[in-house]
Parts: C-alpha cells; structure tokens; sequence
C-alpha cells in the first residue's frame, strides 16, 4: 500500500473517501490500483529526473561562517507549567518582517547566543562568536504576493503515508513525533530538528519539555486496513528520551516584541539519550524560493487531524524574507517542527542531494490594523543557522564548511 489523498473538501480526511468510487465488493481491486498510481506519482514527485546533461537546479556555493560558543554560565532551573501552543499569534507579518531594520553584529551575537536545558533539569546560557560573516549577506528578496486566508488552501492537498514500504523508507522514515505533539526531523544520529515553540513558548519551557520522548514509527508485522480494505492501522512508536535541547536565545529574548524577531529563530535540536538506526536527513542553507526547483518545497508530519497517520505535503513556495519562507502547503496543527527540504544536484559531488532546508513553523494568526489574517510559515535554514545547528551536532566547525 502506498499513499491516499482526499480529492474534496479539506473536511473529508478519511483516506477511504478519496477514490469515492469503491464499495466492499471492490475494493480491494480500487485499492490496489489506487496504490499504485498514488506510489507512481510519488515516486515522480520525490525522484525527479536525473538524465541528461543538464542535471537541474543546484545546490548554491555559499560561504558558512562560524558560530562558536565562548562561555557558558548556569541558569535558574525552568518550571515547566504551560502545555505546547502547537499555534503561533503574531503582530507581524510579512510586509513587517521585511521593514525590520537588518540586525547588527552585536545582535547577530545575542540572537545566536543559545540556552540549553538537560534532563536532569539543568539549565545552562552559552555566549557565542561569529566569524567570517558578511552582514551584507542581508538581503530584502522582491515583494511577492503571499498566500493568506486559511490554513488549508482550497481542496486539501496533503497525502497520508500508509504503505509500510514508504512509511520505513527514507525520506519518509526522517519523520519523527514529540511528546508534546509536534513534529521533528532526523538530522543526526542522535540529533532532532523542531520548531523551538513546541519546547518553548518564549518566556519558558513548556510541560514534558523536561521528560521530552521522540518517537520512530514502529515497523509492523502485517498490514492493517480499515473496514473497506484501504485505510492504514493504528501506528505504533519507539520512544526515546531526549537527553539535552538547544535554544536559540533570538527566540527567547524577542518572542513578542514589536517586530516579533523571534519568530526568525523558532528551531530547536534534541539530542537524544541513544543513537538511532535510521538514514538522516543532511542539513542544506535555504536557497532563494526562485532557485527552489520548480519553486517548490514538500515536508512530512503528524497532523492532530489524521491521528495514527503520517503526512506528506508539497507546494509553490510564496513570499519570503532573509530568515522566514511563506508557503501554501496545507498543514494542521501538529505539523509544526517538520523539516521543511528539497532536492537539488550537488555540483561537487555530482550527485542528487535531498536536505532540510527550514522548519515548519506552523500556522500563524497575525492581526493586521485589527483584521486577523492566516499564514503558514517556516523558518529558513540561513548561513548563521546552518553553523550554528551543524555545530551542535558535530561539535565542530570544521565538519560545517559546506551547506
């Protein structure tokens, strides 16, 4: 089994009410045929074309400067008492973000600057020092016009995932799920990427961020199927605790202030207690939407509205800034933390390469002159980004030269 998609409105979630035309005597045969045209399509979608002489989009050369910690000092321990707001309320919106004035050196410093929380209960700052990063790298990319109104745009276009052989395969099996109920990519052996709101709300720590688990899909033993033969079982996880979590302090320190620059930095990394066994996904810097092939960007997530279900999700990128892309995939909540990737050709290596390319950072209400609009935006994985994570997850900035 492979994949289902409901073809109506975004009220019809059920992955059985998407072929609309199979009855109990026929379905086995609709599923098998609706199998394999949603695993055709799939595999159209995320394979692409690698003939020819011209291989495709690239993957940019692009400078990574270095983000280093300089000292570290303990912190009061956290409380953890409010539960994960899986939605993000906002002042700004694009047009705002895009006015804000480009930050300096200094503030570069303190945004980067990162809090990291341990299991035990520890809480410890870590000051940071950038080096080799033009400031002119800020760049105001030309006014686009942005999706807005409505969290899933028109007909729902969002694939639940229900094939074991997709589900435990990559770039499927990167998908994994917090305990707080977002959604997290595998980048590392031990390591996670998700939003930071789904740990965080930007003045503490939110419940279970201290007992944070990250849970793998299970492989089962056999198919299960709903009542007509072509919905998936209930899904099962492996559950793993999380051994320590970094922070940006750019989302702790501005998360609701008048430009809302922490909505810039809503990404975090866990790393988890033991190493896991599956294939990660390699981190990327976030080309301009205009390189993206075909201008398009796709994630995997676990949506409260499809529960036991992963899914998966592409879409025109829209409007974008220095650090925050607007798009039109539909999404729910739950979703938040995906790795927001493409697939490009790496000229050095001559090869295809798939990579996290940003976070997903939800749905999010920005009141404008007092009219409320609705935006889906994802964090850009920037130059500084890309240093600063690829160092906590190797240790070292000599492993995180190329992006």
């Amino acid at each position: 089994m492979a994949l289902s998609s409901p073809t109506a409105a975004p009220r019809l979630m059920s992955p059985s009410s998407s072929s609309g035309a199979c009855d109990r005597r026929d379905s086995l045969e609709c599923a098998v045929i609706n199998s394999f045209l949603m695993a055709l399509l799939v595999l159209l979608l995320l394979l692409g074309s690698t003939s020819g002489s011209a291989p495709g989009p690239q993957w940019p050369l692009q400078r990574v400067p270095v983000v280093w910690p300089q000292r570290t000092e303990e912190r009061p321990a956290p409380h953890f008492l409010r539960p994960a707001q899986l939605e993000l309320n906002s002042s700004c919106g694009p047009e705002c973000h895009k006015r804000a004035p480009a930050p300096s050196y200094w503030d570069l410093r303190q945004f980067l600057s990162y809090e990291t929380l341990h299991s035990s209960g520890q809480l410890t700052e870590t000051a940071v020092g950038i080096y080799g990063f033009d400031a002119e790298a800020f760049y105001k990319p030309p006014a686009g016009r942005s999706r807005s109104r409505r969290q899933i745009f028109g007909p729902d276009s969002r694939f639940s995932i229900v094939g074991q052989d997709f589900l435990m395969n990559y770039p499927f099996s990167t998908a994994v799920k917090l305990s707080t109920g977002c959604s997290g990519t595998l980048v590392g052996d031990q390591h996670v990427l998700t939003a930071a709101h789904c740990i965080h709300d930007g003045k503490n720590y939110v419940k279970g961020a201290q007992r944070l688990r990250v849970g793998f899909l299970k492989p089962r033993q056999k198919e299960t199927y709903g009542r007509n033969g072509t919905g998936p079982g209930k899904m099962k996880f492996q559950w793993i605790r999380v051994k320590r979590t970094h922070v940006p302090k750019g989302w702790i320190t501005n998360t609701g202030s008048a430009n809302d620059i922490g909505m810039d930095y809503d990404y975090a990394l866990l790393e988890l207690k033991k190493a896991h066994k599956r294939r990660h996904m390699k981190l990327g810097i976030s080309p301009a939407a205009k390189q993206l092939p075909g201008k398009r960007v796709q994630f995997s997530g676990f949506d409260n509205d499809r529960p036991g279900q992963l899914v998966y999700r592409f879409c025109e990128a829209g409007d974008e800034t220095y650090d925050l892309l607007y798009q039109r995939c539909d999404a729910q909540p739950g979703a938040s933390g995906s790795g927001v990737y493409t697939r490009m050709w790496n000229r050095r290596r001559r090869r295809w390469e798939r990579k996290v390319i940003g976070i997903f950072s939800g749905h999010q209400w920005v009141d404008l002159s007092g009219t409320p609009h609705e935006f889906n935006v994802a964090v850009r994985i920037t130059p500084l980004k890309f240093a600063q994570i690829c160092y906590w997850i190797k240790g070292n900035y000599v492993d995180c030269r190329e992006g």
